[in-house]
């Protein structure tokens, strides 16, 4: 049997053998060219800094996966997306933006973890609205797990929060 999968739209396609292995090393050491923006830290998926996006039938919705810890087989028919894949040439996402805006890291290791589930919940935010009252627990859900050793939570709170109002402000307009 053959898990076949996409990564950043390029199909990716591996025996079932090699269905244990982690996504994560699957990208730094099988690919051609590697990936290695998606970055390893705690191993277990605790921290966070490996997130990348998979959206899988039959949900359309992308959601956030830890990289480190799931296996290959579990992303059989999905379509991930990591940091690479993220932007469209050499354009920075708003969420980038806000982020250097912000000084959100020092070390810039959590960010890519950051930037991805960040941009998962603002890709929600825009088809599933909230209040702006709602909005501190909503980002609390999207990134209140991430660990930053550097600077704290707060400027990333900060930054998510200034590009998600841009969203909702720009969803109530039209």
């Amino acid at each position: 049997m053959t898990i076949s999968f996409t990564i950043n739209g390029q199909p990716q396609s591996v025996q079932d053998d090699a269905g244990d292995i982690k996504l994560l090393d699957y990208m730094h050491e099988m690919m051609t060219p590697s990936l290695t923006g998606t970055k390893f830290c705690c191993g277990m998926g605790i921290c966070r800094a490996c997130t990348v996006s998979m959206t899988k039938a039959p949900n359309p919705n992308a959601e956030p996966i830890v990289s480190c810890s799931t296996a290959l087989a579990t992303v059989n028919g999905a379509d991930i997306t990591t940091i690479e894949g993220v932007s469209d040439g050499d354009a920075l996402l708003p969420i980038q933006t806000a982020f250097l805006k912000h000084f959100s890291f020092q070390c810039g290791y959590c960010t890519p973890g950051f930037v991805m589930a960040s941009q998962i919940f603002l890709d929600w935010l825009a088809t599933a609205p909230v209040t702006e009252a709602e909005l501190d627990a909503a980002i609390e859900d999207a990134i209140g797990d991430h660990i930053c050793r550097c600077t704290g939570y707060v400027r990333y709170q900060e930054a998510l929060r200034e590009t998600a109002l841009a969203v909702i402000n720009s969803e109530a307009a039209q």
